[in-house]
């Protein structure tokens, strides 16, 4: 039974690691290089930080292990794609109807049931993010929209493996779909301009927003249902724009403010929710 203090620090730590991933809006807005090279780039950073982490390669592969790198690759590349297919507005929004596939996934292989706490927590979630996001919202783009509800999908199995890997070590799977991503983008890299601010840039992203992100990733999820920490994720799509806001100019409209308090509201009310349950299921 996870004690409550590894809840915190569990919550702490997935808190952290969307606080980090959504750095990635305001440095990728200001480096001017392919989607596929700042992927790659960053993957080589982040497994230098995951191979100093871990202190070694993994030899052996489980199931969960290799789907979990496989979901994770398969999601940016998703991402990516449908980035360019569609709107950025309606490809994070989209992505991140992920919850609804965790939900089933976590109850079909985990066994995790959603409370009663995780459904309002997840309904007023996507309330903030139709305020957050609505005024972006289109219907233009179908393919883009359709690749973005793929990605959702993918980041949900995702999350699921993860989560599957409690007893395990799940930051492996993290390392091979780095190194597989950054050997996979090796020729797009070498068509870029390489300056000093660029590799800074990439340097800060794989080492902090992705790397030092998914070792607290990997930890939170060790002690966190497969469906809590895909919710207090959701803080990741909101943070984004406001440092892109606060550091690059582009506004942000009253609606998106709001929707942005709601999303926070419903990420507290899943935390303090699961908290109550977990100290109620001590007890019992």
């Amino acid at each position: 039974m996870d004690s409550l203090s590894e809840r915190r620090k569990a919550i702490l730590f997935l808190a952290l690691a969307a606080i980090l991933w959504s750095t990635s809006g305001l440095f990728i807005k200001i480096l001017d290089w392919q989607p596929l090279s700042i992927l790659a780039a960053r993957s080589f950073f982040a497994a230098i930080v995951f191979l100093i982490y871990l202190r070694r390669i993994p030899t052996r592969f489980s199931m969960w292990q290799l789907l979990a790198a496989g979901m994770f690759i398969l999601t940016q590349f998703l991402f990516i794609t449908s980035t360019k297919l569609t709107t950025a507005a309606n490809a994070i929004f989209l992505q991140y109807t992920a919850p609804i596939y965790v939900v089933l996934l976590a109850f079909w292989f985990l066994r995790e049931k959603p409370s009663r706490t995780d459904w309002l927590s997840m309904l007023i979630i996507f309330l903030g993010l139709t305020l957050f996001f609505g005024d972006k919202l289109s219907t233009d783009g179908f393919y883009g929209n359709l690749l973005a509800i793929l990605s959702g999908v993918t980041s949900a199995v995702m999350m699921v493996s993860f989560r599957a890997q409690k007893n395990g070590n799940p930051a492996e799977s993290n390392l091979i779909a780095f190194l597989v991503t950054a050997a996979f983008g090796i020729p797009f890299v070498l068509k870029e301009t390489w300056t000093v601010e660029s590799w800074s840039i990439l340097a800060f992203l794989g080492v902090f927003q992705i790397g030092l992100a998914f070792i607290f990733f990997t930890q939170g999820i060790k002690h966190i249902p497969a469906l809590e920490a895909n919710l207090i994720g959701t803080l990741e799509p909101v943070l984004n724009p406001i440092w892109v806001f606060l550091f690059y100019g582009e506004s942000m409209g009253a609606f998106a403010l709001i929707g942005g308090l709601v999303v926070l509201g419903g990420v507290v009310l899943s935390a303090v929710g699961g908290a109550k349950a977990a100290k109620e299921e001590q007890q019992a």
